[in-house]
């Protein structure tokens, strides 16, 4: 990397912008902090175009204008950029038209959500500057090194799409990965529903009766009063304490101040009226009511068929070389076998997996060892002796099925 440009200017930037608009392809990182605010706070923005890059301080810079960018036709670039993406929506308003993310689309030549260093040593056989993982963006002025390794995570993303294009276009997999991205550009992440909170506590499916209302509804406040006041949930009501009210709900504020891991300092300024007002609301719930985490409601019959599918699906991938999460998982799996809607029921998916596992559940097929430690999806209809001479059984899904050659991603 010959340099980049420090931005610290309004018009400067709307400058880039001006420029960037016009670009087929640009990459992007950004670097924030979450870790004392309900919403991520961003602390730099880094592009790159053709052989430029900019790095961008969002502490003197509005970065909004970056929406017409987004909106436009180029293809933006990224390295796991899922959380990036919630970046962009706050400060921008919107995410990318179009995105390609390394790290995702490696998954297609057999990288399992690799490092960008990783990558880019393996593909483009470059080392990049260490980063420090303690480093505080939000500190100004920042370091030359900070501001080196800012730049080095968007100075290689375009050469990096140009190799991975190439490869995968080879395999005859880019389609696969190109849509994947937009999949998961579809899926940005919404705000969870506050009444679907309590569905991140680590007992959460251990609840029963009346213990789910109240976590419902306690946790339901502390997720409105932490974005209210812009600090972490944590912050509000610890998840111990959470747990500990739902299993033993508090009856007044003599009981609430007992249970543990809740301090004199989260329940002053009415807060302990509250809590106690959300306990009473989460015990009147009733059962239609409650907002209890999804699962699959796969038969017990069926899941001996998901074993096998999924270990069938990780001999697949071990084929192809492919990340064995991007093929299915065991919720793919459990969804497809359930009749339930599924990744698996349509595009690429269907034919490579959908199709094989729904034979093997139906009883059409079976799976086998091929004799060198491998797994092999065989059809278990017999061929016509007068057509076979030996009623031998059709070989069917072979072990490296589809291996030879691309399949019809539609």
């Amino acid at each position: 990397m010959s340099g980049f440009e420090w931005v610290d200017d309004q018009s400067r930037f709307d400058e880039l912008c001006e420029e960037l608009a016009s670009e087929p392809r640009y990459g992007f990182d950004t670097e924030f902090h979450r870790e004392r605010t309900y919403r991520p706070r961003l602390a730099l923005l880094q592009l790159a175009w053709r052989d430029q890059v900019a790095v961008v301080d969002p502490f003197e810079v509005d970065v909004a204008p970056l929406a017409r960018v987004l909106a436009g036709d180029g293809v933006a670039i990224a390295h796991a950029g899922d959380q990036d993406l919630e970046v962009l929506d706050l400060a921008c308003g919107r995410g990318p038209r179009t995105l390609f993310d390394t790290q995702v689309v490696a998954g297609f030549l057999g990288f399992s959500s690799p490092a960008l260093s990783r990558l880019a040593h393996t593909l483009l056989g470059l080392s990049l500057p260490k980063s420090d993982r303690l480093t505080d963006w939000t500190r100004r002025p920042l370091t030359a090194a900070q501001r080196d390794y800012a730049a080095a995570d968007v100075a290689h993303l375009l050469d990096l799409h140009d190799a991975l294009v190439a490869r995968l276009a080879d395999l005859g997999r880019l389609e696969w990965a190109e849509q994947e991205c937009s999949e998961m550009l579809a899926r940005r992440r919404q705000p969870m529903p506050a009444e679907e909170a309590w569905w991140k506590l680590r007992d959460a499916r251990q609840l029963r009766g009346r213990s789910r209302g109240v976590a419902q509804a306690v946790a339901a406040w502390r997720e409105r009063r932490a974005s209210q006041l812009d600090i972490p949930p944590r912050f509000v009501l610890p998840d111990m304490a959470l747990s500990s009210i739902a299993h033993r709900p508090p009856r007044d504020r003599e009981e609430l101040s007992a249970v543990r891991g809740i301090e004199g300092r989260h329940l002053g300024g009415g807060v302990a009226e509250q809590i106690l007002a959300a306990v009473e609301e989460g015990q009147s719930l009733g059962p239609a009511e409650l907002r209890l985490p999804t699962e699959p409601s796969l038969d017990r019959t069926r899941r001996p068929a998901v074993a096998l599918a999924a270990a069938w699906v990780g001999q697949l991938a071990e084929d192809l070389e492919i990340d064995a999460g991007l093929l299915a998982t065991r919720t793919d799996l459990g969804l497809l076998l359930s009749g339930q809607p599924s990744r698996l029921d349509s595009g690429w998916r269907r034919r490579l997996v959908g199709e094989p596992v729904l034979r093997l559940a139906a009883g059409e097929a079976a799976l086998a060892f091929d004799g060198k430690g491998g797994l092999l999806l065989e059809i278990r209809s017999r061929v016509p002796a007068d057509l076979s001479g030996d009623g031998a059984e059709s070989p069917g899904y072979p072990r490296t099925a589809a291996a030879d050659g691309p399949t019809d991603p539609a």
